[in-house]
């Protein structure tokens, strides 16, 4: 990172668990019986909150929680036009291999109900802000660095395809991903006008494409009757994450790209597996100035199946993931030391960032970690930083 840092720095993934004034205030948005100005207010004093815990914790790059929205990714149906929240529930009446939709719901360890996606269902339209008042948010409670997290074009284009809706608007899922490159671009150009250190791109469905043998089965895949093979699939991906990655100002912003396996279920077994050989090819080509990656939990495969390979190690930094944040167990500090250890054989220190494997709350009604157990991790993940500080500098 070319930003105020020291060795080591670290940072949060994105999203908090949600006070039960904020999780009511999210269900009375949806439903149009609270005035914007009061959400506001409480998303405010709240983030306020969330950026003070950081702070007090000694967390080097602010993220702002991501409390206002729904989940990571089905909260920019409030943000671009054409574009719905539809539950899964609601979405079954528009999938034409009902079964094996049925059949994916059965393995997620979260109600359907609660699990909803932002749908297109019309010509996308953007409409001057997805996090850019929330970029704005942060900036008024902290002169620290910050990140602000999107979920990356790959992820939105693959969640809102629902082909018996979006294809009334577009002529193919390929079609929707210009549109999604568009109005992405418009809101980094805001963005690095208003001021933001790290940008970071979410992209879970790349290890849901190597690792499922073609059959989607995660709550972010509306495209269930998508069949293709994994590598034109990841040639599709590579092609929409590089326009995003190479439209954003290296001398500004950090482009980050972040990947894991699933973060909806505090059951490990049910979670994707497997080490990231199968998106070398990928990271190589979109060449991100970070990757954000999961590495806490035995599933993600060795550091050296990844830094192994030079075109990784000598374009791109690593936030290495040393926290699980669905152990209800802190880690060693010791732990911690290790991993970076095993990271140092093959990156200089000045390449190596810290931060849990994932957010804390994916969906805002159902995190997997609760603020006591996050601050203990916090803590013990800044304990670490600072003692490679004292041994490294």
């Amino acid at each position: 990172m070319k930003l105020p840092l020291p060795l080591f720095p670290t940072s949060l993934i994105g999203s908090m668990p949600r006070s039960k004034e904020v999780l009511k205030a999210l269900r009375m948005m949806r439903r149009g019986t609270i005035d914007p100005f009061d959400f506001n207010n409480l998303i405010e004093a709240e983030t306020e909150k969330v950026i003070n815990l950081q702070e007090n914790f000694g967390i080097n790059v602010i993220t702002s929680g991501e409390l206002g929205r729904d989940n990571y990714v089905s909260f920019v149906s409030d943000k671009i036009g054409g574009v719905k929240m539809m539950s899964m529930s609601e979405m079954l009446d528009y999938i034409d291999d009902k079964k094996a939709f049925e059949n994916m719901l059965t393995t997620l360890d979260v109600p359907a109900v609660s699990i909803k996606n932002a749908i297109c269902v019309g010509k996308l339209t953007y409409n001057g802000d997805i996090v850019a008042d929330e970029l704005k948010m942060i900036k008024k409670f902290t002169d620290k660095p910050v990140k602000i997290t999107l979920p990356g074009p790959y992820l939105l284009t693959r969640s809102m395809w629902l082909p018996n809706l979006s294809g009334k608007a577009y002529g193919s899922k390929e079609e929707l991903g210009q549109d999604v490159i568009r109005i992405m671009k418009e809101e980094i150009d805001n963005l690095m006008n208003i001021g933001v250190d790290v940008i970071q791109f979410d992209e879970p469905v790349l290890t849901e494409v190597v690792f499922t043998d073609g059959k989607p089965r995660s709550f972010m895949c509306a495209a269930l009757s998508e069949r293709k093979d994994p590598k034109e699939e990841l040639k599709f991906a590579s092609s929409l994450i590089k326009q995003i990655i190479d439209h954003i100002d290296r001398s500004k912003t950090v482009p980050s790209l972040h990947v894991c396996r699933g973060n909806w279920s505090k059951d490990e077994s049910i979670l994707l597996t497997g080490p990231y050989t199968p998106l070398l090819e990928l990271f190589a080509e979109v060449n991100p100035a970070l990757l954000t990656l999961e590495f806490s939990t035995p599933r993600a495969g060795e550091i050296s199946s990844l830094l192994a390979d030079s075109r990784i190690k000598e374009h791109a930094a690593l936030g290495l993931g040393v926290l699980n944040p669905r152990t209800d167990e802190i880690e060693t500090v010791d732990s911690i030391l290790v991993r970076v250890e095993e990271a140092m054989k093959h990156l200089p220190k000045e390449k190596i960032s810290l931060n849990p494997d994932c957010g804390f709350a994916t969906f805002s009604s159902s995190p997997v970690n609760v603020l006591e157990t996050i601050s203990g991790k916090m803590s013990t993940l800044t304990e670490a930083a600072s003692i490679l500080r004292r041994k490294y500098e």
